[in-house]
Order: C-alpha cells, then structure tokens, then sequence
C-alpha cells in the first residue's frame, strides 16, 4: 500500500510496556528490507493516536495489530467527519482480503435509508487498487464520490447547512450518476 501512496510507512506497536508488540517491531523491520524504496518510522500507540489527531497529514500508511488498528481506525474515520466516509481492508500477504467500511454492516440502521454508502464505495476503489491493480477503476469512484460531495450532497452523519440531505439510495444513485 505503501508502494502505491507516498512511500512512507509508521508501523505502531507498544513496545515499551507490551512484549509482544517487541516482535511486531522486530518483525517489521526485518521485512523492511525488501522493501528499501519505503520509508519505515516506529510511533508508540499511544503517540499515535494524539499525533492522529494533532497532525494527521504527517502520515501516509499505517500498519499496526488488529486491536490498536481498530482504535485507530476509528479515531482516523473522525477526521473525515463521519465513520460512514472511511473504507478500509484488511489484506493478507499476496494482497487480498476483505473490505469493508471501517463501521463494519450496521445492522441496526439497515433499510432505514439514513446509511451513508461512501465508505462502501470508497472500500470497492481500495479494493479495485490494490487486490486487482485496476488505478484508473479505482480513481473513477473515488472522483465520483468527490463531484458527489462537491455538488453539495450529504447523507444525515455528514450533512451541514447549505448542503442538500439525501439518503441512502439517492447518495448511491448521485455517485453511479457521476461514474
């Protein structure tokens, strides 16, 4: 993912007090030798997450365990507004795995049209660049989704005045337009 983006990778452990987060690190980098033309930092979880928050421009790609990446993941979906604005994956070696908006099904909202679909989306692009290596597919969404955002549109969890509300379908229907 790395490669793909800006080339700088912060893996976050929490070494200082949790062993196991030692061999995370250990492990990384070890690995980072085969990939020299990455940039390879190390920030404390802790850290992590007030410079998420203080700076969140500074980072490029993150890879941390599932528990400390489900904190994060998160706190990252805030800076965009909304839960329903981040997708995410979780891949294994060779590149696949699954996506998924990082607010996971929702259950308890499904059918009630008020679901903002964009991260959805946004984990099919993520899905399309980098399990099948399909860029230009995967900018087209998310160019669809930008026009979408720029014309105005807004689901409940994002909405704000001078922005048109819309739900579910019609959020999905105005990006597939602009596809």
């Amino acid at each position: 993912a790395a490669r793909k983006r800006g080339k700088k990778l912060c893996s976050v452990d929490k070494m200082n007090v949790l062993e196991t987060t030692q061999l995370w690190r250990d492990v990384m980098i070890e690995l980072s030798a085969d990939y020299p033309d990455v940039e390879l930092s190390h920030m404390l979880v802790d850290n992590a997450a007030m410079q998420l928050v203080r700076a969140p421009k500074q980072f490029d790609v993150m890879v941390t365990g599932n528990m400390f990446g489900d904190i994060l993941s998160d706190e990252a979906s805030m800076l965009t507004g909304s839960i329903g604005m981040l997708p995410s994956a979780s891949l294994n070696a060779a590149g696949k795995g699954m996506y998924e908006p990082s607010h996971g099904s929702a259950p308890d909202i499904a059918g009630k049209d008020v679901a903002n679909p964009l991260a959805t989306m946004l984990s099919a692009a993520m899905m399309l660049r980098y399990s099948f290596n399909l860029e230009t597919q995967a900018a087209r969404i998310e160019t669809a989704v930008k026009k979408v955002l720029a014309a105005g549109y807004r689901t409940g969890d994002i909405y704000e005045p001078g922005t048109r509300r819309v739900g579910t379908k019609e959020m999905g229907d105005a990006v597939i337009a602009a596809l």
